[in-house]
């Protein structure tokens, strides 16, 4: 266990914002002691000595800046955090010259917050042990590279909890999948999880998707309709493209998470659901809210944790792992990629991400007539970067590498680690490849 006094009082009225807090302070190796006001927070003080507070600063009754001068009169040396949403920012800092020693905005970056925690009370206690995931990474997760692994370790703090989750990246990133890895490692994995796309529902009949319609609430309608909210009751639903809902719906949505209620169209009644809402989108809402296309309270609501996925082309390890699954799922047989496949998917920039390597390795598939896809088999663009002598970019030296690496990683696991079999797959000599490696376990 923590060291008691290393225990973080965590203030907050949202049940599911303290449990993710909670959670991954806990599993940090700190104490976690929550409250849901600033009032609760005072009579814990009265008792208790934290190491440090996590004040929301929208909180009912009381608010966190009005709270500080209340805290500082009984806990004057204790660390105190604010967390703040980007509206309240200036009055944060502010406060901050009042008493506050230190302030994170949301949504919350996980390890901003590590930091901020560690800086105010230091490690936590080292003979603690964090927990192992409940569950390893299913095969159709691919994350190779650094920048996935790190959001593998995000997703196993923010699964286990009910706080939504806004997933943002290009279009054709891997958003869903992000999702499904969500709902997979949550307690509601035994309920089902639904996915609506905000931009391809007809705007007519958005609402009605979403929340249901009662018979005879409009022309056709001929008997009642669940909608997705309820079809999804104790489990996931996740909103593609969310900055596509007309804003005229963004109220009711609210309600839903703030209330955990919706009302049918046609009907007065309200009916109570249990969703975990998770949300995607490829498009900047700081902007849409700007331009006044989405609520700015909506954006805070969804946001409670936001996780990137980021472009395929910054993350060249996943490329040739990414092609492999593909060819699985649509080859009937084993199929392999060819060396010189290999360097051109590696080169390609990837404009659509892992949406067109899908089509490309299910086209490649298709035309192969072996066990073996040869860079003719790819479309035509494709095919035109790997007959250039350099790669799109005009050959930066730091991608060169990133791609070697990854060449050489997949060629080696492919070959079950057989060196000499892989060097000949690259072709190289079986020295050239030991070297190789070396520098690759130097980089890390």
């Amino acid at each position: 266990m923590a060291n008691p006094r290393r225990t973080i009082l965590i203030v907050d009225d949202d049940p599911a914002q303290r449990a993710l807090l909670g959670n991954f302070v806990g599993g940090l190796g700190y104490g976690v002691r929550e409250a849901e006001s600033a009032e609760d927070a005072l009579a814990v003080l009265a008792t208790e000595s934290p190491a440090m507070m996590l004040l929301d600063v929208r909180l009912p009754g009381m608010s966190g800046i009005d709270a500080l001068p209340e805290i500082r009169r009984t806990h004057e040396a204790l660390p105190v955090c604010l967390i703040t949403a980007h509206a309240d920012l200036r009055q944060a800092v502010a406060a901050v010259k009042c008493g506050a020693d230190d302030y994170l905005a949301k949504p919350i970056d996980l390890d901003e917050l590590a930091a901020a925690v560690a800086d105010a009370v230091g490690p936590a206690d080292e003979s603690f042990s964090a927990p192992t995931p409940t569950a390893p990474t299913p095969e159709w997760f691919v994350a190779e590279s650094r920048t996935m692994r790190r959001l593998v370790e995000t997703i196993q703090v923010v699964a286990d909890s009910a706080a939504p989750v806004l997933i943002s990246g290009e279009s054709g990133a891997g958003k869903e999948v992000v999702a499904q890895l969500i709902h997979q490692w949550s307690p509601r994995r035994e309920a089902p999880m639904l996915t609506a796309n905000c931009g391809g529902l007809p705007a007519t009949l958005i609402e009605s998707e979403l929340f249901g319609h009662a018979k005879g609430a409009f022309t056709g309608a001929t008997q009642s309709r669940q909608g997705f909210f309820r079809a999804a009751d104790g489990g996931t639903l996740f909103l593609d493209e969310i900055g596509e809902l007309p804003v005229h719906l963004q109220p009711a949505l609210l309600r839903a998470l703030e209330a955990g209620q919706i009302t049918p169209v046609g009907s007065d009644a309200a009916i109570s659901v249990d969703v975990r809402l998770v949300a995607a989108s490829n498009r900047n809402l700081d902007a849409a809210i700007a331009e006044g296309k989405f609520r700015e309270d909506l954006y805070y609501r969804i946001n409670v944790v936001e996780l990137i996925v980021p472009p395929l082309r910054e993350r060249r390890e996943d490329v040739l792992p990414l092609a492999r699954r593909f060819a699985v799922e649509f080859s009937r047989g084993p199929m392999r990629l060819s060396p010189q496949t290999m360097q051109c998917l590696l080169t390609y920039s990837w404009p659509g991400n892992v949406r067109e390597l899908r089509n490309a390795v299910q086209r490649a598939c298709l035309l192969a007539r072996g066990d073996v896809i040869l860079p003719e088999h790819m479309p035509p663009k494709i095919t035109a970067v790997c007959n250039s002598s350099a790669p799109e970019d005009g050959g930066d030296g730091h991608r060169l590498s990133q791609m070697e690496r990854a060449a050489i990683l997949a060629t080696l696991e492919e070959t079950g680690g057989n060196r000499t079999q892989a060097a000949k797959k690259l072709g190289i000599s079986r020295r050239a490849l030991i070297y190789k490696l070396r520098a690759i376990e130097t980089d890390g």
